[in-house]
């Protein structure tokens, strides 16, 4: 089985002596002991005052996410690595004559957050679109997608997304007429918010080719007029590429501008770095054309895209070449992600049993198993760590099982394979995350109980699965690790709605009472680690981020309230007042009062 006991630790032991009684960390033990520490904090002292810190903060509470010094109020930086913790007047030491000081007047410091999951192109291009992510009925919908294509007459095409499913009524789908009523002259795509079902109009339709005698692609679904056999304008997963491939592509200057954009917008929420799950490998080279120019202020953890359904030599080298090409701090390749299901909503989740609503479906696998579990060794056998989409109880299970039988066939160590989402999960299987060490990667405001999770989700899986939906509390009460991430653009990029959500499993204003299935919810310690140290396990950089302490990257951020006291049900509205990235202050809210400076 994999080994689940791979340090959190960013240093051997003697480090830690070093660093922690430079820190003053290290509690006494004996007469000896104590002098060792007096001439140890001297002599570190006169190392500081030869090489001053780049930067120090002081005057903080800080939440290090280190074991061994959970709290502290100070911290020192140099070569965008952090040199000292502890309290302000033992990292004054660090503090030289070109020092910048932030003063963090009390407030709550945390380790900048990751996102274990996004498609971060997507979602810098989705913020160039329509957004419907709140609204609630079709008329809603069609008043935005009318006044949005009224304001860009110039747009040959008008994409969006973010509509739910529940604004359709008990049939939980969109149909063409809708749109071909506010915009007929035009195609239209608009994405469901989950990214697995496409909405589009007559026009769109006409464009990509689609008639009733277009067949349905692998994958994918194309919904017809079950009278007249004609399309009705909703596609469902893979069926969505046929539109795809007609829209008009961005330019490269396009994507770079969005890039830019999307960026700040992940500085501002507190991510310091994301893995992308899908549609960034191929845009590999420009990132790295952002890092050249010194704008690139997140790190990148990018997965190559598996199609079912099978894994090929030429698709093995391309990701041999991205691991050699870019394996920094900031830029990293060696991932594998694909997907063995769709969605519960519109119920392409491979499920186990039937779906409660509609006991003549249950769902199918993406991947023949077979050849799945194939694709998974030969990865694991080159080093490769594997994300798998897996939704459904069949899906999770068919997951889990391969990385199981890679490993009992010797494919490597400490591989991290990770299931994505895991919305579902038979039960019997949930103590397999912590015994096979496979991380458990999950988006916790997916699970928000809206309309959508309560009168579609909930209506589709049946009580029985229901009982287990989101089973954060039954993997970590059995071992396994949680690294929580967004989906983003499926929803927002700020991790703060996700941590009231896994606090609470109620909405902002409180419903249901008590809690959706709230045996699930776990604390705000556990939270924040999914969020940081268990996050960059899950991305195998641990040893440099997650945890705020010598040797380990400096990303942090400031908030503007502090977690540990304020009520969990206003955890979404924290603010973040400033992100640093690498010791250098990459965004500042307008209200930030603990300006940089220079220490003359």
């Amino acid at each position: 089985m994999k080994s689940r006991t791979a340090s959190h630790q960013a240093w051997s032991t003697p480090q830690r002596g070093w660093h922690e009684l430079v820190a003053g960390a290290w509690p006494r033990r004996a007469g000896w002991c104590t002098l060792a520490c007096c001439f140890l904090l001297w002599a570190a002292g006169a190392n500081a005052a030869e090489k001053p810190a780049d930067l120090v903060l002081t005057n903080a509470h800080i939440y290090t996410e280190n074991a061994h010094q959970p709290w502290a109020e100070a911290l020192a930086v140099r070569d965008g690595q952090i040199v000292a913790v502890g309290s302000s007047q033992q990292v004054a030491a660090y503090r030289g004559e070109h020092t910048q000081m932030l003063d963090g007047g009390g407030r709550l410091v945390l380790p900048g957050f990751t996102d274990c999951h996004v498609h971060f192109m997507g979602g810098a291009l989705a913020l160039q679109g329509v957004k419907l992510d709140d609204a609630k009925t079709v008329a809603e919908i069609q008043k935005r997608v009318k006044e949005f294509a009224a304001a860009h007459p110039e747009r040959a095409w008008i994409l969006g997304r973010g509509w739910s499913y529940d604004a359709f009524g008990e049939k939980a789908l969109p149909d063409k007429k809708f749109l071909d009523e506010v915009v007929p002259d035009r195609p239209v795509l608009l994405r469901g918010y989950d990214g697995h079902t496409s909405w589009v109009n007559s026009k769109a339709l006409e464009k990509a080719g689609i008639t009733r005698d277009t067949p349905d692609p692998p994958n994918g679904i194309i919904v017809r007029d079950p009278k007249t056999g004609e399309a009705t304008g909703a596609l469902k997963e893979h069926a969505s590429a046929l539109v795809d491939k007609a829209v008009p592509q961005p330019t490269r200057a396009e994507r770079l501008q969005a890039l830019r954009a999307a960026i700040r917008e992940a500085n501002q929420a507190g991510l310091v770095r994301v893995h992308s799950a899908g549609g960034d490998f191929e845009y590999l080279d420009l990132y790295d054309e952002l890092r050249q120019k010194g704008e690139l202020t997140l790190r990148f953890y990018i997965s190559y895209f598996l199609d079912p359904p099978e894994l090929t030599a030429e698709q093995i080298e391309k990701v041999e070449q991205a691991r050699k090409t870019y394996h920094d701090d900031w830029i990293a390749g060696g991932a594998v992600k694909t997907m063995l299901d769709g969605v519960v909503e519109s119920h392409t989740a491979a499920m186990l049993e039937p779906y409660s609503d509609d006991p003549s479906v249950s769902g199918k696998l993406f991947w023949d198993p077979a050849k799945y579990k194939s694709a998974v060794l030969q990865l694991n056998q080159r080093g490769f760590q594997v994300f798998t989409h897996s939704i459904g109880t069949l899906a999770v299970r068919t997951a889990l099982d391969a990385f199981e039988a890679a490993e009992r066939a010797g494919a490597g160590n400490d591989l991290r394979d990770r299931v994505e989402h895991i919305e579902t999960i038979a039960p019997q299987d949930i103590p397999r995350f912590g015994k096979l060490g496979v991380i458990a990667s999950m988006q916790p405001l997916h699970s928000y109980p809206d309309a959508d999770t309560l009168q579609v989700w909930a209506r589709n899986a049946g009580p029985a699965r229901v009982e287990h939906a989101w089973p954060w509390r039954e993997i970590l009460n059995g071992g396994g690790k949680l690294a929580f991430g967004s989906d983003w653009p499926v929803v927002t990029l700020s991790p703060w709605p996700g941590v009231q959500t896994a606090l609470t499993r109620q909405t902002r204003q409180g419903n249901p009472p008590g809690g959706w299935v709230p045996q699930e919810r776990i604390s705000l310690p556990e939270i924040i680690r999914a969020y940081t140290l268990d996050a960059a396990f899950a991305g195998h950089r641990e040893q440099k981020e997650g945890s705020l302490e010598p040797g380990k990257l400096a990303d942090f951020i400031v908030l503007d309230k502090d977690l540990f006291k304020i009520p969990a049900n206003q955890t979404s509205d924290e603010k973040v007042l400033l992100t640093v990235v690498g010791g250098k202050a990459v965004y500042q809210a307008p209200e930030w009062t603990g300006a940089v400076k220079e220490n003359k």
